[in-house]
């Protein structure tokens, strides 16, 4: 009876102890247990993060190439403007009258005349083009559509305008013995000039 006493006391003393012991390594487990939750919540923020930089990446990407593009096209555009193509539009024959500054009625005036040609092979509008002397006087082309090939005489005096001649309506000689007659386009740039005088005829073509 004592020996069956003793040998239960000791096995629930063992049992007790295991208990303890199952007691003490549970929230070490729920801790290791918690632990891989956070680890695999971190995981999937970072697997998310990573997602978020490749599309921000591949955004910015694509504004690059973006502002490539539109930067290609302005440069051109701009290239376009600054090297403008050489003009078909030139001076060709210039021819002066001397002594005519007395003549009141300006019959003579229309013998005075600057040519303008066309060398290229379309027609060009000269609406907005000015032909100078060395004085300032200045004359504005009208509405008028140059054909390819072709040339017009610019007349000093007055007369009715046609395919082939064109005036400027003045009573005075414009045109001098030593002179420069300067054709702009409509944007007001040189296109060509001839010079005329002591030193002879000198052709520019701008």
């Amino acid at each position: 009876m004592s020996a069956s006493l003793t040998t239960r006391r000791a096995l629930a003393a063992v049992l007790a102890a295991g208990a303890l012991i199952g007691a003490a390594a549970m929230p070490a487990a729920a801790d290791g247990h918690g632990h891989g939750r956070d680890n695999g919540r971190n995981h999937v923020r970072d697997h998310d993060h990573g997602r978020g930089n490749g599309r921000d990446n591949g955004r910015d990407q694509g504004r690059g190439r973006d502002h490539g593009r539109d930067h290609g096209r302005d440069n051109g555009r701009d290239n376009g403007r600054d090297h403008r193509a050489p003009s078909s539009i030139a001076i060709g024959e210039v021819q002066n009258e001397d002594g005519m500054r007395g003549d009141r009625f300006g019959r003579a005036l229309n013998r005075e005349w600057v040519e303008v040609k066309n060398t290229g092979r379309h027609a060009v509008n000269l609406r907005g083009y000015t032909l100078t002397d060395e004085q300032g006087n200045r004359y504005r082309f009208p509405d008028f559509r140059l054909d390819g090939r072709s040339s017009v005489k610019v007349h000093t005096g007055q007369g009715r305008n046609t395919r082939h001649d064109l005036y400027q309506d003045r009573r005075r000689q414009v045109w001098d013995d030593s002179d420069t007659a300067t054709l702009r386009d409509d944007r007001g740039n040189i296109i060509d000039t001839e010079s005329w005088g002591r030193r002879g005829h000198h052709h520019r073509n701008g």
